[in-house]
């Protein structure tokens, strides 16, 4: 906040960066920024060192889909209220995760059925705007390990705000 209150008279733009990592696993990287050529140098820089490149715009967000995701806590409600609820809503889908329910819904309904299930549930644990991949790529530790190293220094940058991956991180021990 103090950093913002300094820089009162800089104009910040959201700019989408897309490119590839290390084993050529697809990137999007979202940057709230005062100064876009500071950006982009920092990120083609990080993907360049750890074995990846910065791509041209739209050369990754065909393997994607932007939409709205919203997590409720399952002490929060019912599973079929919430079922119901989304179904109602007009939302995608409707997951019974681990400790969540996760409602995935089109970019444009995002804020009408957030809206619709903040009448019933006073919190979210997570709600945003998300860019999820159609199909997940399968990758071995050795080569998650030096995604994670892409992902960890692109997330020290200070402009970058967001990214995503079509990785499959979670199955790796």
């Amino acid at each position: 906040i103090s950093k913002s209150e300094m820089n009162s008279g800089k104009n910040y733009e959201s700019l989408r960066y897309e490119g590839f990592g290390p084993s050529n696993v697809a990137l999007i990287i979202e940057t709230l920024t005062d100064n876009k050529n500071r950006s982009a140098s920092s990120i083609r820089t990080v993907l360049q060192k750890k074995g990846g490149r910065l791509g041209e715009s739209g050369s990754t967000t065909h393997m994607f889909e932007n939409c709205g995701i919203i997590h409720v806590d399952k002490n929060k409600i019912k599973e079929e209220q919430i079922f119901d609820i989304a179904i109602n809503a007009g939302a995608k889908d409707c997951s019974n995760l681990d400790n969540i329910f996760e409602i995935t819904t089109k970019k444009e309904d995002f804020y009408k059925i957030k809206t619709e299930l903040e009448k019933k549930i006073e919190a979210f644990t997570y709600s945003a705007m998300e860019w999820r991949p159609f199909n997940y790529l399968e990758v071995n530790k050795e080569q998650s390990e030096r995604i994670v190293e892409v992902l960890t220094a692109l997330d020290e940058l200070d402009d970058v705000q967001n990214i995503f991956t079509n990785a499959n991180l979670k199955n790796i021990q």
